[in-house]
């Protein structure tokens, strides 16, 4: 759940995947520089650093239905949110990675997720759970709500993909 705070926002957003091992998500998630193959993003890629290490830097973007059309119908531009994000720590023994938005056109001035893949029940044979937790300053025209229930599409996206690539490859 989120709590609202003048100081900082965090929330946290979790799924289960039911017979699926850890083991086998954390590939997706450790691909730090392809998270549009499993989120509702556009385009990602590694601008700098070492694949896999602290240190590395991507971008992500997405188009936003709508743009500006200068008043002319036919001619809209689609707005691109676009955002720079470090690679903090990675840990493939944990399941465990963190990353922190840099430069952006989003209104973030701070924030930094934590994303954990781990057996339920620590019972790898029950499957496992995604946790997306973030602690964030708030952002300025965004409510910690809708950063919430943004959170929450991208594990519920990222869950359901998983399990498609799955069930295609078994």
């Amino acid at each position: 759940m989120a709590e609202e705070s003048s100081a900082k926002w965090e929330g946290k957003a979790m799924v289960e995947l039911a017979g699926t091992d850890a083991e086998s998500v954390w590939p997706a998630i450790e691909d730090f520089c392809n998270i549009h193959k499993w989120i509702p993003i556009d385009t990602s890629y590694r601008v700098e650093g070492i694949p896999g290490q602290p240190g590395l830097i991507r971008y992500c973007a997405a188009a936003v239905k709508g743009g500006d059309s200068g008043g002319d119908a036919q001619t809209v531009t689609p707005t691109v949110n676009w955002a720079k994000e470090k690679l903090l720590t990675i840990d493939p023994l944990q399941r465990s990675l963190s990353y922190q938005v840099l430069d952006n056109n989003l209104g973030f001035k701070s924030y930094v997720a934590t994303v954990r893949v781990f057996p339920i029940n620590e019972d790898p044979k029950l499957g496992c759970k995604i946790e997306w937790g973030f602690v964030c300053d708030p952002v300025e025209g965004f409510t910690l709500q809708a950063l919430q229930y943004l959170v929450e599409s991208y594990v519920q996206s990222l869950a359901k993909k998983i399990e498609l690539a799955r069930s295609v490859t078994a």
